[in-house]
Parts: structure tokens; sequence; C-alpha cells
């Protein structure tokens, strides 16, 4: 039954899915049985790539989405060698709160001793010590609590900054970008500082490929969204009815077009979406077929008059 083919994160990293499921805000909005459901569905389909996060923080209700995914994987019968998990660890609070202490809480919330991936959250703050957070990740690495690690939305001169305080801590140093990419937020990843780095074998992980859903149909979205670089989502918004019919006119759904545009993207080597239904997990992954049908050059060229932050956004990153 697996359809998804696999590609290498970066140099170092595991074979991965081209598609991976995320959770963010997903799980607990979900019943539990649809949730088990869909995520072995997923499996099968081939998907062996599943974000998780601690997405709480204090003065926020909990959430327990990442609690739960360690019981869906149970309950779906899926062995933890048959699967790979990307673990976010944030930076607001490091080096007070350390990079061990805070995987260590979120593996024991996810129900497993070792991430096979780790990424690290925004740089949200000028005095980082990327010297340092080398080192610790190298820790990390050589003591098997982590597999290869990568970043979210860095500036490409952050990335490589610390790629080169990794490799003489002994690091491979990071092997993929978590990026926002989508038909209409486009100037980053196919941006120049980027495509150097892409072409010394950083991978790319596209997020936010739906823009929270807004762009497969759901304008005004019931839960929360990632940030809006640039201030471009009305302009986001007032496309999703254009991106739609693009879609239609091509044969595709526009979450199948959206997935489709960043599978596109050459160095993709998975793209990470969330679903919160079985038909949504199966409606994204006919983007493989949408992709093979039409091939790249008319997935972009339908998606061209969407793109929301060119000229807008600094292809340098944040």
């Amino acid at each position: 039954m697996s359809t998804v083919p696999r590609r290498k994160i970066g140099p170092h990293g595991p074979e991965a899915s081209v598609l991976a499921l995320g959770s963010w805000h997903i799980y607990d909005r979900m019943d539990f049985a649809d949730a088990v459901a869909m995520v072995r569905h997923a499996a099968d389909l081939g998907v062996n790539l599943f974000d998780v996060g601690v997405y709480g923080f204090p003065g926020q209700p909990p959430v327990f989405t990442d609690v739960l995914f360690s019981a869906i994987v149970r309950a779906a019968g899926i062995p933890r060698p048959d699967y790979l998990l990307s673990v976010k660890l944030w930076l607001e609070s490091y080096p007070e709160q350390s990079l061990r202490d805070q995987l260590a809480r979120a593996l024991f919330r996810a129900g497993t001793d070792r991430a096979d991936l780790v990424i690290l959250g925004d740089i949200r703050r000028t005095d980082l010590d990327l010297v340092r957070l080398a080192g610790d990740l190298a820790e990390l690495e050589s003591e098997g609590l982590i597999g290869s690690w990568g970043v979210n939305n860095w500036s490409a001169t952050a990335v490589r900054t610390i790629r080169g305080h990794a490799l003489e801590a002994g690091s491979p140093g990071p092997q993929l970008a978590q990026l926002k990419y989508s038909p209409c937020r486009r100037s980053i990843p196919d941006g120049g500082p980027y495509a150097s780095l892409f072409a010394e074998g950083l991978a790319l992980q596209p997020s936010d490929v739906m823009e929270g859903g807004i762009l497969a149909g759901k304008t005004t979205p019931s839960r929360q969204i990632g940030r809006d670089p640039g201030g471009v989502r009305p302009s986001i918004i007032r496309a999703a009815a254009g991106l739609g019919a693009a879609a239609r006119s091509a044969g595709a759904t526009a979450a199948q077009l959206c997935v489709a545009f960043a599978l596109a993207h050459p160095a993709t080597c998975t793209v990470l979406f969330g679903a919160s239904s079985t038909e949504q997990l199966v409606d994204n992954a006919g983007a493989l077929a949408v992709l093979d049908r039409l091939g790249p050059e008319r997935v972009r060229e339908l998606v061209e008059p969407f793109w929301a932050d060119r000229g807008v956004v600094d292809p340098e990153g944040a």
C-alpha cells in the first residue's frame, strides 16, 4: 500500500518520507480514535516522519498534542523503529534552560528516549551564543540522544555561522532548514542567500504550506496559526479564491497544489503539513500524483500570480 517515496535529509540525515505529518494544535482537537486511524493510514501510505513538540508556554492554556501522539502511535501499532520522530527545541530561555533538559522533557512527553531529528526554533534575540549552541548539539549527537538537527526560520547567515561552529565541535551541522514556503510565501526559500546553502547540501523542509488552512479555503481559521512575516496575510486571504480556481483548472484541490508546489522545490526533502482527518491526509497525499502529472514547471506557472511576499520579505530571512 506504500506510495510515499523517501529522500535523504541533507548529506548526513536519515531517509524520510517526502510527506511529514505535523501535530501543532492537531491531536488535541481530534477524536482519539479518528487520530489513531489517520496516523495508521499515514504509516500505511509510507509516511515515516512525524513532527511533535512541547507547544505550551507559561501563562498559556496547556496543550497535550505531543503526549497524545505517544498514545496514538501505540494504539496504531506503529513500533518505534518504524518511524522518525522530529522534536522542536526552543531558544528563548537558552542556555538558562539547557537543550538537554528541554529535550528530556520533550522525549518524556512523547514517550521515547531519542529524537531522530531536532528542529531549533526561531531566533528572537540578539545575544544567542551560537558557539555554545553548536557544542551542546554536538554532545547530544555524540550521546545518541538526537540523530540530526535543523533550524526553523533562521536567516541564511545564521545557518552558515552555526554550521561552521558545529563542524569545529565535531558535528555535521544542520541538515535542513524548516522554512515557510507556499505559493504566497516564497521570497526566502526561492532567494539567493538560501540557494547557495541548498547548493552546498542543506535540505529544505517546507512548512506552513497552506498558511494554516487559508490557502485550502479556510479563510477564517479557528485554530492558532503561524506568525505573519511581512504582514502579507491579508493578501494571502485575498489570493485563496484565485488559487483554488487555478487548482480546479488543473484537476487538483487547492491543498494538493500547495503541497505539489512545495515538493517541486529542488532542495525539498520532506514537506510538513498537519491533517485533522484521514480524508484530509489522503487529499494532501494526492499532491504526489498532481506533481507527477503536471510537472514542476507547470505547477510553478499555475501559482505564479499568487506570490504575496515578493519584494516585501528579505530573502536573507529573519
